[in-house]
């Protein structure tokens, strides 16, 4: 008698398998290989400036705001990893908006966490949230919290754009958070609030009722510290960066590196869900992997990232993703600064989060 195969020796009866059909039940075995397929297995890709800069225009002229159907009434240009379908990765929204001279594209709140990084942006060019203008200079950060009213007006003579980074997929997707959105009764939002309140709120100084609250010790250390509205202006962080590589020796992986911070907190990640970092490399880092997913903004500069035995050659504001699990080192062409998008905060949270070299 020849050798069973395991599929022979688990074989149900008609009865059982009936059973199991009628109420909607199958076993563990037939099960397992379906868990953890939803996704193909993420790509790295990397999306070419002029490529993009070809597509929002065209929507630009093609679709006013005003035309838009109600929602997510924006005019953005969405990189797609063909993996996937919808999205740059399956925890990780990355798109390019852009609002003309005089639109505005009207406030809402949602559940996802949400930041801006402004491309090319004025004084004039605001991003309204919580009751407060924040401008979008170049490079500027800008915070768009949980279930913060948020609208965009531009007010100078010129077509702003910026990224939108938000966890959409994971709520939307992976959480299946479907009623965490409202449009406001009103086009623009009440400006409550005079520019820089936010900014005043955490400094080194703080209310008094905020400093003990922040002593408060709890079994899970800093989850009382919602992100709050909050503007990273680019002149700053650059001249923090700037003094890092004077100073001090970089990251083997990520450069001359810094986080961006919960502001509450004072340290990261600055989302639950999301950390961010501005690299400044001046010489190629070493190889490694991890198996949370990075997605790359060039701020400046140009040169290549290589995955695997891919190289992915970037210039100023190319976006690119890295997948899970892939080996991968910066390697610029001189000094080049990248923005660095994560979701290392979620594999943290259940204590999966796990990087190496290879050997």
């Amino acid at each position: 008698m020849g050798q069973q195969e395991p599929e022979d020796l688990l074989e149900l009866s008609t009865d059982t398998r009936s059973i199991l059909e009628r109420h909607d039940l199958r076993p563990l075995w037939e099960v397992e290989d379906d868990m953890g397929n939803v996704y193909d297995d993420l790509q790295a890709n990397i999306w070419k400036w002029d490529d993009i800069q070809a597509a929002i225009d065209g929507i630009e002229d093609d679709v006013p705001i005003a035309d838009l159907p109600p929602g997510f009434q924006r005019r953005v240009a969405v990189p797609i990893n063909t993996a996937l379908g919808n999205a740059i990765s399956n925890t990780i929204y990355v798109g390019v908006q852009t609002v003309s001279p005089g639109e505005t594209a009207p406030a809402h709140r949602h559940g996802a966490n949400a930041l801006r990084f402004t491309i090319d942006g004025h004084e004039d060019m605001k991003t309204v949230v919580a009751g407060e203008e924040f401008p979008m200079r170049d490079n500027d950060l800008v915070t768009t919290p949980q279930w913060e009213w948020h609208d965009h007006v531009n007010d100078s003579d010129e077509t702003a754009a910026w990224l939108d980074v938000l966890d959409l997929p994971l709520v939307l997707d992976s959480l299946n958070a479907r009623n965490t959105f409202e449009n406001h009764e009103l086009e623009r939002q009440p400006v409550t609030k005079t520019q820089g309140y936010w900014d005043s709120q955490y400094g080194r100084a703080r209310s008094e009722d905020d400093a003990k609250a922040d002593g408060i010790p709890g079994p899970f250390d800093g989850i009382r510290e919602a992100t709050p509205p909050y503007r990273f202006k680019w002149s700053e962080t650059l001249e923090t960066l700037r003094q890092r590589a004077e100073n001090d020796e970089p990251d083997p992986h990520d450069g001359y590196s810094l986080s961006y911070v919960n502001p509450a907190a004072g340290k990261p990640p600055l989302f639950p869900t999301m950390s961010f970092r501005a690299q400044l490399l001046q010489d190629a880092t070493d190889p490694h992997f991890h198996n949370a997913t990075e997605v790359y903004f060039v701020i400046e500069g140009e040169g290549a990232t290589h995955v695997g035995d891919e190289a992915l050659e970037w210039g100023q504001w190319d976006i690119f993703v890295v997948p899970p699990d892939a080996i991968h080192h910066h390697e610029p062409d001189d000094e080049a600064i990248l923005l660095g998008m994560t979701d290392r905060p979620v594999f943290e949270a259940f204590n999966f989060y796990a990087e190496a070299e290879p050997s």
